[in-house]
């Protein structure tokens, strides 16, 4: 049976570029499609030449896009001009893309209170605007803004309005569910109802989630006939953003109902970068990921009940749609006071530990982890912090770092003054650190990394080491309040681990978080124990 091709068009770089607090520059726009081309993904659209200086310079600069066609997006033309004589048309074709993404009114409603011309001179602008680009060799896509809602009001104009650009020869007349308030089954209902004027194959879906049914209108609308759907990476976009290609994309290829039915240009090998692709916008935006993305999220695989675990053990088809490794993604067990010994057996087999399932210091395992937690204490996000528990536990730690004391001052007079101290004791010699910051933490860290060389024994284990995030979470209020911190370490192998502590003081809280990455840093190396002794 022959496939269907379904052709999948990125806006993250023009309409994710419209979502508060997002302000992409050349270079971030460069990377991004860089991803989305080796993706495979059929059309990027860069955004809107001549609209802002960013979007000008990116058009300016050449791209190395060999799978993509780079698209320029644009609106239809203003009343009483000409295309070729409209100032906002000549730099969308100066671009020199192969295609043009042109915007235009198809809602009666937009045309009389937005526009403030008639019907008919909306008609107008946009036949000449596609009759301009198409006259102009460009691959013509034409977005029907406010399709749906057009629809419902007044069929006849809505489809009035996308026969002015399909007669003109345009390759894709995109129906938009602009306001994002349009529900699946009438998306279904219109486009089943539209392709008996226009042919599917020239049908696409642009669809906002207001309504948190951007990814489900995408689909559905492809199951009623469209070919071409429209969507950003993490369902990026204005207000509530975007229909979410990282989530449409894996459907398509492992969702029968789909898959026997269709295909994509993607390379199905190209599905285990999709978790790469989420997160490297996220780092671009410089912004915590969403644990609770679709496929790709650190929670999308995830398993914290006793019984879930159990199962999963058995059969990860017990509660795994699909295998995590397929998106690049991957299982994670979550230790928590709603543990069981399911969870702390599969924690310890993740990091290589061998242990008997009847063995009581499973149960001393998973009674400290329950303790810690009540005290503020958690392991969700806090792999190399519990390793070094389950580890020290089963006497698999010996003695690193051993903190005699430390101190912090903080002097204001002129300027504020952080200071501090820490003494180590090791192999009986007390080794004296210390450090200026900004604050007491980084004070602390400064004064610890600024002296590795006077711990001579872990020396050459901390020369690499690197400290990447701090995050503190106030866990209740008032001036007693409990503090956790999560600290995140890295070296030269590239990986990165994540450590915690929990005080009612900060510093106390973020000095053991530091020491747990430290003291991690110095196991997974095979570091030497710290040989007790007398101090000197």
């Amino acid at each position: 049976m022959n496939k269907e091709k379904i052709y999948i068009f990125d806006t993250t770089l023009r309409d994710g570029a419209q979502t508060e607090g997002v302000d992409f520059t050349v270079s971030d726009k460069i990377k991004i499609a860089k991803n989305l081309n080796d993706l495979g993904v059929d059309y990027i659209e860069g955004g809107w030449p001549g609209a802002n200086p960013t979007d000008t310079e990116y058009f300016n600069t050449p791209q190395k896009l060999d799978k993509s066609i780079f698209t320029a997006f644009g609106m239809t033309k203003k009343l009483g001009r000409s295309a070729d004589n409209d100032p906002t048309l000549s730099p969308i074709l100066n671009a020199n893309t192969k295609a043009v993404c042109i915007v235009g009114k198809s809602w009666d409603f937009h045309v009389d209170v937005a526009l403030g011309i008639t019907k008919e001179e909306n008609l107008i602008n946009i036949k000449e605007t596609a009759k301009y680009f198409i006259k102009n060799k460009r691959e013509f896509i034409f977005d029907a803004e406010h399709f749906f809602d057009g629809y419902k009001s007044n069929p006849t104009y809505a489809l009035d309005c996308l026969k002015q650009a399909y007669d003109e020869g345009a390759k894709w007349l995109v129906l938009c569910d602009t306001n994002g308030g349009t529900l699946p089954h009438e998306v279904g209902e219109i486009i089943s109802k539209v392709s008996n004027s226009i042919p599917g194959k020239n049908l696409g879906i642009h669809a906002h989630n207001d309504t948190e049914n951007a990814v489900s209108n995408s689909l559905t609308a492809i199951l009623a006939g469209a070919r071409q759907v429209q969507g950003t990476i993490n369902g990026l976009g204005e207000r509530c953003g975007n229909a979410n290609l990282i989530s449409i994309i894996p459907t398509l290829f492992l969702k029968k109902s789909f898959s026997e039915k269709f295909e994509v240009n993607i390379k199905e090998e190209k599905l285990t970068s999709l978790t790469d692709c989420s997160r490297m916008l996220d780092e671009i935006l410089n912004r915590k990921s969403n644990k609770s993305l679709a496929y790709v999220g650190a929670s999308a695989f995830s398993h914290k009940g006793g019984l879930h675990v159990s199962a999963v053990q058995k059969d990860p088809r017990t509660y795994e749609h699909i295998d995590p490794k397929l998106v690049g993604n991957h299982r994670n067990i979550i230790v928590s006071d709603q543990a069981g010994k399911s969870n702390i057996l599969s924690r310890l087999e993740k990091y290589g530990i061998k242990i008997d399932s009847k063995d009581p210091k499973i149960l001393k395992i998973l009674e400290e982890v329950k303790d810690r937690e009540f005290s503020g204490y958690s392991y969700d996000g806090a792999d190399a912090s519990f390793e070094l528990l389950a580890n020290r536990l089963l006497g698999k730690v010996p003695d690193y770092l051993n903190v005699e004391s430390y101190s912090v001052t903080v002097e204001k007079s002129d300027k504020l003054n952080t200071n501090a101290e820490v003494v180590f004791l090791i192999d009986g010699k007390k080794i004296k650190c210390k450090g200026k910051g900004n604050g007491p933490v980084n004070a602390l860290d400064n004064a610890i990394r600024e002296n590795f060389s006077k711990v001579e024994k872990y020396y050459n284990f901390f020369s690499d080491l690197k400290l990447l995030d701090y995050k503190v979470r106030i866990l209740n209020t008032g001036t007693e309040a409990i503090t956790r911190v999560l600290i995140e370490s890295t070296d030269k192998s590239g990986i990165s681990w994540f450590t915690i502590g929990v005080s009612p003081n900060i510093i106390e809280a973020s000095f053991r978080a530091l020491i747990d990455s430290l003291d991690y840093k110095l196991f997974k190396e095979k570091a030497p124990a710290n040989i007790k002794s007398n101090a000197k």
